[in-house]
C-alpha cells in the first residue's frame, strides 16, 4: 500500500487491550508447544515395519488369461491378469504377478511403481509411482500463488509450510502418543493461527483483530461441537480406520473427532476473519466520518453475503468428497432418515452445523472488533443514518468531494434545491 494508505489511529487503550488477550495467548501456546511436543516415541504396527517401500520402473508387461471364477463372483478386468517386468531402483529385474481383481489399476511399460519389500527379500507391486505429477502440480501452484499475489503470495506459501509442519510434526505424533487429542488440536490450532495470520498479514492492528475474532469463534465452535456430539452419542467410530486406532494405539475417538472440527474450522475462520478485519480497515480509510454503527452495518452487509457462499461452498464440498459414499445409499434404496442417521453422516452433518455456527458468529464478533478499533468516533456521535436508497459507498462528505476534484455543495442549498 501506498503511503496515502494511512488508516485513522487506534486509541492507545484499544491497542492495549488488544495485547492484553493476545500476549498471553502466545505465552500459553508456547508453553502448550513444549509441552505435549512429542518426543518421537509414537508406537505403531510392528508388522508393517518391516516392510520397505521401494521404487521401480515397467519395462514390460505379459498379459494372460484369467483364472475363472465361481459364477457370480466378480470378474478381473484381463488388462490385470499377467505378469510384469520391473527394473528396480538401484538396478535389480525381476518379474512380478501384476495385481489383479476389481479396482486393480492397469500397468503399461515405462509406468514408474511402488514395489513393498518385506523381510524375506521378495517384491510386489504396490501402486503407481505419483511423485512426479505431484512435484509439477505442486510447483505451476506455488508459481500461480507468487505470480498473483507477488511478495504475499510468498508469505502465503511460507504459511502453508509452516501449517503442515506443525500438523505433521505435532499434532499427528503428539496424538500417536497418547495425548488428549481436543487439547493437542486446540495448542496447534493456536499454533498455526498465531504464525500464519501474522506472517501472511503482517504485523497489523486489522491482524490482531482477526486473531482475536478467530480465537473466539474457534472457542464458541470447540464448546458447540462438544455439547453436540455428546447430545448425538457420536463417539468418533465409523469406519475401520477409527476402529482400529481404538483398539490397536487406544487413542480417544471422540477427542480425535473433535480434534478435526477444530482443525477443519479454523481453515475457512481465517479466511472470514481476515476478511471482515480488512473491510472494516478499507472502510475506515475510505470514509473516515463513519463511526462504529456505521461501520458495523457496512461491513456486517459484506459478510452476510461473504456467509452465504461459504455455506454453500461447504455443503457442495462435502457432497463432492462423500459421493461415492451417496451413491452406495441410492443403489440400498434406504429411506432418508435412515441414512441421515447411520453414523458416519451424522458426525458429519454434526460436524457440517457446528462449524457453520461457529463460522457465522465469526462475523458479527470480528466485525464489532474491527469497527470498535477503527472507529474514531463514539458511537452515539455517528452523523444520520444514510437515506435506504442510497449505498454505503456514496460519497457524503466535503472532504471526499474535494478529494476526487468535485465541488461540495452546502447542505441548506442541497436542501432548498429538493425542496424545489
Amino acid at each position: 500500500m501506498g503511503a496515502n494508505h494511512a488508516h485513522p489511529p487506534s486509541s492507545r487503550r484499544t491497542v492495549m487491550a488488544g495485547l492484553a488477550v493476545l500476549v498471553p495467548l502466545a505465552v500459553i501456546t508456547l508453553a502448550g508447544l513444549l509441552w505435549l511436543w512429542p518426543d518421537g516415541k509414537a508406537t505403531g504396527d510392528p508388522a508393517r515395519s518391516s516392510v520397505e517401500r521401494v521404487t521401480g520402473t515397467v519395462t514390460g508387461v505379459t498379459l494372460k488369461k484369467c483364472p475363472a471364477v465361481p459364477e457370480g463372483a466378480p470378474q478381473s478386468d484381463p488388462a490385470t491378469c499377467g505378469n510384469a517386468d520391473v527394473r528396480v531402483e538401484g538396478g535389480e529385474a525381476v518379474t512380478l504377478r501384476l495385481p489383479s481383481g476389481p479396482g486393480a489399476q492397469h500397468f503399461a511399460a515405462g509406468d514408474d511403481v511402488i514395489l513393498l519389500r518385506g523381510a524375506d527379500g521378495k517384491y510386489q507391486i504396490s501402486d503407481h509411482d505419483r511423485s512426479t505429477p505431484l512435484w509439477l502440480f505442486g510447483a505451476a501452484f506455488a508459481l500461480a500463488v507468487i505470480a498473483f499475489g507477488r511478495w504475499r503470495g510468498v508469505t502465503a506459501l511460507v504459511g502453508l509450510v509452516i501449517t503442515f509442519v506443525l500438523l505433521l510434526t505435532f499434532v499427528i505424533p503428539g496424538i500417536l502418543e497418547g495425548e488428549p487429542p481436543l487439547l493437542v488440536a486446540i495448542v496447534g490450532a493456536s499454533a498455526i493461527m498465531l504464525l500464519v495470520l501474522y506472517l501472511t498479514h503482517g504485523f497489523s492492528l486489522a491482524t490482531s483483530v482477526a486473531v482475536l475474532g478467530t480465537l473466539a469463534s474457534l472457542t464458541l465452535t470447540g464448546v458447540l461441537s462438544y455439547g453436540a456430539l455428546g447430545f448425538a452419542r457420536l463417539n468418533g467410530i465409523t469406519d475401520d480406520s477409527a476402529l482400529a486406532l481404538d483398539m490397536s494405539l487406544k487413542i480417544d475417538t471422540q477427542g480425535l473427532l473433535l480434534a478435526s472440527i477444530i482443525i477443519g474450522a479454523l481453515g475457512v475462520l481465517d479466511d472470514v476473519t481476515v476478511t471482515q478485519a480488512v473491510t472494516v480497515a478499507e472502510l475506515a480509510h475510505a470514509n473516515p466520518s463513519y463511526g462504529f454503527a456505521r461501520l458495523y452495518r457496512a461491513a456486517g452487509r459484506i459478510g452476510r453475503a461473504h456467509i452465504a457462499s461459504v455455506i454453500n461452498t461447504i455443503i457442495l464440498a462435502y457432497a463432492g468428497a462423500s459421493l461415492p459414499l451417496l451413491l452406495l445409499f441410492s443403489i440400498g434404496q434406504q429411506p432418508l432418515g435412515d441414512v441421515l442417521t447411520t453414523p458416519i453422516i451424522a458426525q458429519e452433518i454434526v460436524r457440517s452445523i457446528v462449524g457453520t455456527l461457529g463460522l457465522i458468529a465469526a462475523v458479527p464478533i470480528t466485525t464489532a472488533l474491527a469497527a470498535l478499533t477503527a472507529s474514531r468516533h463514539h458511537p452515539e456521535a455517528d452523523p444520520e443514518p444514510l437515506p435506504a436508497e442510497e449505498s454505503f459507498f456514496t460519497p457524503h462528505t466535503d472532504q471526499h468531494a474535494h478529494d476526487h476534484g468535485v465541488p461540495a455543495e452546502r447542505p441548506a442549498r442541497h436542501r432548498r434545491r429538493t425542496r424545489a
